[in-house]
């Protein structure tokens, strides 16, 4: 794992041990996909919905200077924080770096404990996806 990830996870896993209970986690999830930059009307078509996923989830990149960066967006306030955790640690790399990354934030901030079996597949196909989509390059 190249150093640049470790330290997205690291950052990821200390910002959610500030907060004392769920409740609050749930609510800086929350929080963190209200600022997640809207897709343009352009891009929320199916061939960019996320198969796997309970809600809608629309999933596009861009490839240049052999950087993956990816932008997504959700219909569902909790879903779209989930987009956002995923994107800071996956956007802005190499395909090869996206490849390498596996998600340890999911288990140590414990959300792999605290999401539905739905949610929890939905972010395992979205993770799945952005590895798929650097797979190509």
């Amino acid at each position: 794992m190249s150093h640049l990830d470790q330290t997205s996870q690291e950052e990821v896993i200390e910002t959610f041990d500030l907060f004392d209970d769920w409740l609050e986690k749930y609510q800086y999830i929350i929080d963190l996909g209200k600022k997640l930059p809207a897709l343009d009307d352009i891009h929320k078509v199916d061939k960019n919905l996320l198969q796997g996923c309970q809600s809608r989830v629309w999933l596009v990149h861009e490839f240049k200077d052999n950087t993956l960066t990816f932008h997504a967006n959700s219909d569902a306030a909790i879903v779209s924080g989930l987009v956002s955790l995923v994107l800071s640690i996956y956007s802005g790399h190499s395909p090869q770096t996206v490849i390498n990354t596996e998600p340890e934030f999911i288990e140590k901030i414990g959300l792999a404990s605290h999401l539905s079996s739905t949610r929890s597949n939905g972010l395992n196909a979205m993770i799945a996806k952005i590895k798929q989509i650097a797979q190509q390059y």
